[in-house]
């Protein structure tokens, strides 16, 4: 269950009556930036987890030791 290209032109159409020529422009760029920031911290987000994941797991290996030969 999507959004389908109908829905998104009566979307348009009403954005376009409420706000107007001028402002549907402006918001769009607001709206794109936003969704850039967004993303970009999600990524910061991923790549902090990540990198703190491959330290504990590079801590934990360095704790294990090999058992010893009898």
């Amino acid at each position: 269950m999507g959004i389908g290209g109908m829905e998104i032109f009566v979307i348009l159409v009403v954005a376009l009556v409420i706000f107007g020529p001028k402002k549907l422009p402006e918001m769009g760029r607001s709206l794109g930036k936003a969704i850039r920031e967004f993303k970009s911290a999600g990524s910061e987000l991923q790549d902090e987890l990540t990198k703190t994941a491959n330290e504990i797991d590079k801590d934990i290996d360095q704790n294990i030791k090999p058992p010893k030969s009898s």
